[in-house]
């Protein structure tokens, strides 16, 4: 069933024909302002099945800041976690007691995690987008998950995540524990 940010629609043939030539001369755009934050896109695509009968599919999403992909994309390098604790997180929330409590501690991050310490990295991992508090019936939980804009960052390495170098590490210091300098 479409979703409220896709819609797909069955055209006759005639139809079909006409709007596949105007998709093919379709820019797509994204609006922006001054300040490099961009707005939305509409992105449109041509399905065709074999019978020569098609779908136009549309999508909207709401693109993220190049600014505020570089900030996460920076956390993630700088903060201890490798690519396993995020692959876990994409598939099952966990809390930060969770995370302390596993032995195999070195296979999801560089240094021994403390529940305090993982606690503070999750919190800091939510605001910069990266993950969200998992929702229950009740209100926000202690658990965290990987949000699409995660899931986006994981899909720029390919393998482990690199560590940042001496001089990210210090810049990533201070944006999170000094903004205002």
């Amino acid at each position: 069933m479409p979703t409220a940010t896709q819609q797909t629609s069955n055209l006759n043939q005639f139809d079909a024909d006409h709007l596949k030539a105007a998709i093919t001369n379709l820019p797509s755009q994204t609006k922006g302002d001054a300040r490099g934050r961009s707005s939305a896109t509409i992105a449109v695509r041509w399905e065709e099945n074999g019978d020569r009968s098609g779908k136009v599919v549309t999508s909207s999403t709401t693109l993220v800041s190049e600014r505020a992909l570089k900030r996460a994309r920076q956390a993630m390098r700088c903060l201890p976690f490798r690519r396993a604790f995020y692959d876990q997180l994409e598939h099952a929330a966990l809390s930060s007691t969770q995370l302390s409590s596993q032995d195999d501690w070195l296979a999801i991050s560089r240094k021994p995690l403390a529940r305090s310490s993982t606690e503070d990295d999750l919190i800091w991992l939510i605001q910069v987008g990266v993950l969200r508090r998992e929702v229950d019936g009740q209100g926000l939980t202690e658990r965290v998950r990987l949000t699409p804009m995660g899931r986006d960052l994981l899909d720029d390495w390919v393998g482990e995540i690199p560590i940042a170098d001496a001089f990210q590490v210090m810049h990533h210091w201070l944006r999170r524990h000094r903004p205002r300098l």
